[in-house]
């Protein structure tokens, strides 16, 4: 009978600490609750982007099948909606009027049996040659390609094949083709991203396509029958360009030469890893295309031949960019936009409800310097509309650190902010944005072996990768003018920086533990001369 009254006592006892620990368990996971929405708030405020597309929630990476129609840009993008990390990907969209505000859409193309959504293009199909439009529509061609992940597991070689689908509301929503895939894997393991334009000269469709170390052009009348028109990458056996890793992601687009009658061909691939500093980044040559076949440049060929490699943007974070069809500068230029990340650490940045965000959108021009011919980049002249609150100073004496601006005048987690130096012989100097926490993004200009550089080693939370900090990105300056100009668009999470009227640019990410409140300058053992610095905030929702 004892034995049975401490049993129900045991059991009483036990009953009132599961109770307890039952409530106990409950106010702890409430806690946990209460503290990963108050983590996550925190994570909106100090690092959502104020001006660069981000989705709402979930992984983001390339642009994809960028468009302009009827007073609308289109910006398609690889999603994956349930997950902050790379995984089954959807194309994600978003549309603006002016490539500056951006308002994130239903989710365009999702994957299916024949498998994942990865990279691709879309065109305006004015002339119906697809015959997908009725009763007078234009038809919107998204092309695109298929990844089919069991062949993957399978350890197969066809795991990639081109596919289209038809937008008859303008992008809106699409219908797969269901004479999918259009251009079936040929024994290539890498076979992906293809990017189409028409040919206006020889009166068709041409897509442009990485294979692996090269790339590969097509040729079409309808958008859905297909012919090989020839390769690029190598030739008699030797590498063109950087091979550092998968080519990926290309394009192809004629643009005029600043201040002359002439036009050249731009082709962008790329390249994964085999970036300029570390990582992933996008390479491009110029030539001309006769309507099957892309030949560089011989004077730029010259110049790649001394081992000297083009890149659009020599930061870390700035990839798998392409531009926009169906549209054109005044001046006849390109309009693009890249991916702001870097494939070394872009699934572990310090953000949990989204990840990735993309470039401000961009301005492709084309110079022509003793050597050869050069691309050059601003950001698009739409955004000059939301600057408001402006700081100007001129002939400013540096020696040593001088303090330029701080918060109270300027939120430089939305800045413009420009800068001029007459005459920068051998000077070196360094802008710093700082907080009280100690945190310091560093950039600015080495006289001695004339190179721009980014330094974010002390920028904030940096030990989420071993690549993210370990050292400063550095360009080399590629204009000769005595004359140093820089403009630099910032937001919380981001510096796009164009050096020598976009002859350099570098592009990169950063997270500060509480937002930057003061921007600085200095110089070692040398005065020194800002002639203008002009700062302006950008009005953006």
């Amino acid at each position: 009978m004892k034995k049975h009254r401490l049993k129900l006592v045991v059991a009483i006892a036990g009953l009132c600490i599961v109770f307890a620990c039952k409530e106990q368990g409950q106010k702890e996971n409430t806690d946990i609750i209460v503290q990963q929405e108050s983590t996550l708030d925190a994570e909106e405020e100090l690092y959502r982007p104020n001006y660069h597309f981000t989705p709402k929630v979930g992984w983001m990476n390339d642009p994809n099948g960028m468009f302009h129609y009827n007073g609308y840009y289109h910006l398609y993008f690889q999603h994956y909606p349930d997950g902050n990390k790379w995984g089954p990907m959807h194309w994600g969209h978003a549309i603006s009027t002016d490539m500056v505000e951006w308002k994130e859409q239903p989710i365009a193309l999702y994957p299916d049996d024949l498998g994942y959504i990865f990279s691709g293009s879309a065109v305006v199909d004015l002339q119906n040659t697809s015959g997908f439009g009725t009763g007078g529509q234009v038809p919107i061609i998204a092309m695109f390609t298929y990844h089919n992940m069991e062949i993957e597991k399978a350890n197969g070689i066809d795991v990639e094949s081109q596919a289209i689908a038809y937008s008859l509301d303008e992008g809106l929503t699409w219908t797969k083709y269901s004479g999918n895939p259009v251009i079936k894997n040929p024994g290539i393991r890498d076979f992906r991203d293809p990017k189409v334009f028409w040919n206006e000269e020889h009166k068709k469709w041409v897509m442009v396509l990485a294979a692996q170390d090269k790339v590969m052009f097509y040729g079409s009348k309808d958008l859905k029958s297909w012919e090989l028109l020839s390769d690029f990458g190598k030739d008699l056996n030797r590498e063109i360009g950087t091979h550092g890793g998968v080519w990926e992601c290309p394009d192809l687009f004629p643009v005029p030469v600043e201040g002359t009658d002439e036009t050249k061909w731009i082709l962008y691939v790329s390249v994964n890893p085999g970036g300029p500093n570390g990582g992933s980044a996008t390479q491009y040559f110029i030539g001309d295309f006769d309507g099957t076949k892309f030949t560089m440049d011989k004077d730029f060929e010259t110049v790649l031949n001394k081992g000297q490699n083009f890149w659009i943007d020599f930061g870390k974070d700035n990839y798998a960019g392409v531009t926009f069809s169906n549209v054109t500068s005044k001046n006849g230029g390109k309009f693009y936009m890249g991916w702001m990340s870097n494939w070394e650490y872009a699934n572990e940045v310090p953000t949990e409800t989204w990840r990735s965000a993309m470039t401000v959108a961009r301005e492709i021009k084309l110079i022509k310097d003793a050597d050869s011919y050069r691309l050059a980049f601003k950001p698009v002249d739409e955004i000059d509309a939301y600057k408001g609150v402006k700081y100007k100073k001129e002939n400013i004496a540096v020696n040593g650190e001088l303090a330029l601006i701080n918060s109270e005048k300027i939120n430089f987690s939305r800045a413009a902010i420009n800068f001029n130096i007459s005459d920068i012989k051998k000077d070196s100097f360094t802008f710093k944005l700082s907080n009280k926490q100690g945190d310091e993004l560093l950039f600015g200009y080495n006289g001695i072996d004339d190179t721009f550089y980014i330094d974010r080693n002390k920028s904030g939370k940096t030990g989420f990768s071993d690549t993210f900090s370990n050292k400063k990105s550095i360009a080399k300056r590629i204009s000769g003018s005595k004359m140093l100009s820089g403009s630099i668009l910032l937001d919380k999470t981001s510096i796009e920086l164009f050096f020598d009227e976009g002859s350099t640019v570098m592009t990169e990410i950063f997270f500060p533990n509480v937002p930057f409140e003061t921007l600085s300058i200095e110089t070692v053992n040398q005065d020194f001369v800002l002639d203008l610095l002009e700062v302006n905030e950008l009005n953006i929702n």
